[in-house]
């Protein structure tokens, strides 16, 4: 079914490359293009089987991410986000799987998981408030996830948990006004004083050591994959799509673009263009092929029913942070060398280019406090098991 729905995906590119300009216009992904995805099946990749799902394999999933960041990066960024919401939900508690796929299997689920709400235990579940940034695609969301800590009687937080609330029970305000990821619609949550039901509240402690009561019913090995693998690399696969994207028109440029600057040489002729290409195609290249090598190794360990070792899951942590900046410096490096004509604001180039740098501020990005993490490890400091 995944060969299919890629198939379907790639068809749709074109459509959605056009659709580029006036997704920043509208600072939201055109419905069509949504439509165009959710009926290719693209949404539904990760999704549980239980529910209409096809729990693919999550290469699939992030090849198709790709394929749509190419086109549009805000489209990819927030395909991809959407997309990998259902996988996350199947590890509830089947009451709350069946609240959101119950009735409609093509419900969509936004996200915000900073930990910036705050819950209190109240009989038979939690009462929560907050306000929460950067929900991406919300406007195309009838539910959200939202990351909040269970406070005790003395006002100190006890546990760190996963909300899950249907679109009656939050506001959307709208404040999304940026530089790049403009499309993406990433507006504000707020959430006054609700009551959430324990079965959709998940602790970010089972989600760390992948034990979840979802996998009662979903016992496929795409739930047993780490959330601090899956969630990171939905945040990377864009941008690796988003350099795929500048430098294919780059290089299709390339061969047609004269410097006037260097007496009507063209440019297909200068070895230093010819560099920067090649070094580009590289870091895209790695930045792939580090995460296709991570996923596979995981997933093999998730077919087997064993354990996947922290070892494992900080490398594929490692490899993610690390192939965002390297898409990024391949973007830099070709926009860099596309000229004076590349910097027109309306042009394809120049929006991967803001696109990319506002997807690398994003805090599953964060190099430094991942590095940090896998050097501890390989010194011999324990590290234990986290969102990573």
């Amino acid at each position: 079914m995944s060969e299919e729905i890629l198939g379907k995906v790639r068809e749709l590119l074109p459509a959605l490359a056009e659709r580029a300009a006036e997704a920043e216009e509208l600072r939201r992904v055109p419905p069509e293009s949504v439509k165009a995805l959710q009926e290719a099946g693209f949404f539904r990749m990760l999704q549980p089987a239980r529910y209409g799902g096809f729990e693919s394999h999550p290469l699939d999933f992030y090849t198709a991410v790709r394929m749509i960041g190419s086109a549009c990066g805000s489209t990819g960024w927030v395909a991809s986000v959407l997309g990998v919401h259902p996988w996350h939900v199947g590890l509830f508690d089947v009451k709350a799987q069946d609240e959101v796929f119950g009735e409609d299997q093509d419900t969509r689920i936004s996200s915000s998981y900073a930990p910036t709400g705050r819950a209190t235990a109240v009989e038979g579940g939690f009462r929560f408030s907050g306000k929460w940034s950067f929900s991406s695609g919300c406007d195309h969301a009838t539910w959200v996830l939202l990351g909040g800590l269970v406070m005790n009687d003395e006002g100190k937080p006890i546990d760190f948990r996963t909300f899950l609330l249907p679109i009656a029970d939050y506001t959307i305000n709208d404040v999304w006004d940026t530089v790049g990821l403009r499309g993406t619609g990433s507006n504000d949550i707020v959430v006054d004083d609700v009551f959430v039901p324990e079965h959709r509240a998940l602790s970010m402690s089972h989600t760390a050591r992948c034990k979840c009561p979802g996998q009662e019913v979903n016992p496929g090995p795409l739930f047993r994959m780490p959330y601090g693998t899956i969630h990171p690399y939905a945040v990377t696969a864009p941008i690796i799509g988003m350099a795929t994207g500048a430098y294919a028109l780059h290089v299709g440029a390339t061969r047609d673009r004269v410097r006037a600057a260097y007496l009507g040489e063209k440019s297909v002729d200068d070895p230093f263009a010819q560099v920067r290409i090649a070094t580009a195609a590289a870091d895209v290249d790695i930045a792939w092929w580090t995460l296709e090598k991570d996923i596979n190794d995981e997933w093999a360990h998730a077919v087997a029913g064993t354990k996947i070792p922290i070892d494992l899951r900080l490398r594929a942590r490692r490899d993610q942070v690390l192939g965002s900046g390297r898409a990024l410096a391949a973007i830099d490096l070709l926009f860099e060398s596309a000229g004076g004509k590349a910097i027109n604001a309306g042009l394809p180039l120049p929006r991967f280019w803001r696109d990319a740098h506002a997807a690398r501020v994003h805090a599953g990005n964060d190099p430094e406090r991942v590095l940090v993490l896998y050097g501890k490890n390989e010194l011999g400091i324990q590290v234990r098991d986290g969102l990573f």
